[in-house]
């Protein structure tokens, strides 16, 4: 049963990943010679919000992104299947009693919110709340630790905040929006779909108004979904850049120096009070998304 459940997160994971990666923005070009001399604080934050970037036939694609996004989906999926393996009706270990923790946890907000039968909607809000949590984490790793060792490799760009990245967020919060659609028809039909579109909330009369009242209400939900875990995301991750600032393009090397050392201790005491408080951040967007998606596709469910 637990291996079952594994795998419907699983199957969650595809589903939310299939289209998480829409479109990119232009970017820069992934590898390069990498720059000797020191940053301007400009130039610190335009290299550090630079993607590593690759054309394809679909576009330009942000592989960071991607690749951050599903390292951290196989890291979910590889931690909660170990625990479900191992997990036995005995006394349960710390880290199975952790993992439990938050299934129930995530179990009782479907239940409190959604009132339909799907058996996809637990597995999809776990995974939601775990991956998002797990992407918007990799803001709270030094800003330069990542990049510089991308830099040793010959990675010219890196961006390692998949949900600081428009085209991750909405991809998910697309994914959501289609699954929205899709128990729409299947719970109203086509027909009962149809006619919510056009005769709520005014009635018969206000045909044209109720269409582009709820045309763009269902438009809302995928972009108030993907912009609000994008903004918080940039903004907190622009936050750690500014902080860095201090010893800008200096890696770990300006801890050799002793001029350096009281901008080294005013990052670290800045750093780490910012750090404190975007943990709150990111703990609560990833519940907000995963609370909105279940309360969506439980109004996907109710029949006027």
């Amino acid at each position: 049963m637990r291996l079952n459940f594994i795998n419907k997160i699983f199957l969650s994971l595809i589903a939310l990943f299939s289209v998480g990666n829409l479109s990119a923005a232009e970017g820069a070009s992934c590898f390069g010679p990498t720059k000797e001399k020191e940053f301007t604080a400009n130039e610190y934050i335009s290299h550090h919000l630079s993607h590593c970037t690759v054309d394809s036939p679909l576009g330009i694609i942000h592989i960071d992104s991607v690749f951050y996004s599903v390292f951290m989906a196989f890291l979910f999926l590889f931690v909660f299947y170990r625990f479900a393996k191992k997990a036995s009706s005995g006394v349960p270990s710390k880290g199975q009693s952790f993992i439990e923790m938050i299934i129930e946890f995530v179990d009782e907000q479907v239940k409190d919110t959604y009132h339909g039968s799907s058996k996809l909607i637990a597995p999809l809000s776990l995974t939601i709340f775990i991956w998002v949590f797990l992407m918007n984490f990799m803001d709270l790793l030094p800003v330069d630790m990542l990049p510089k060792a991308g830099e040793m490799m010959g990675i010219k760009y890196m961006r390692v905040v998949p949900s600081a990245d428009l085209n991750i967020t909405f991809g998910l919060s697309i994914t959501v929006f289609l699954l929205i659609l899709y128990y729409s028809v299947k719970i109203k039909g086509v027909v009962g779909f149809a006619k919510e579109l056009a005769f709520q909330p005014f009635g018969k009369a206000m045909l044209p108004f109720n269409l582009l009242l709820k045309v763009i209400e269902e438009i809302a939900k995928p972009i108030s979904l993907g912009l609000r875990l994008f903004g918080n995301l940039y903004a907190g991750e622009l936050i750690f850049m500014i902080i860095a600032i201090f010893t800008a393009g200096g890696g770990v090397m300006y801890l050799l120096d002793l001029g350096m050392l009281p901008l080294a201790i005013g990052q670290f005491i800045l750093g780490l009070i910012w750090a404190l408080f975007h943990l709150i951040i990111i703990l609560l967007q990833a519940f907000i998304f995963m609370m909105l998606t279940i309360v969506y596709l439980s109004m996907a469910h109710e029949d006027h």
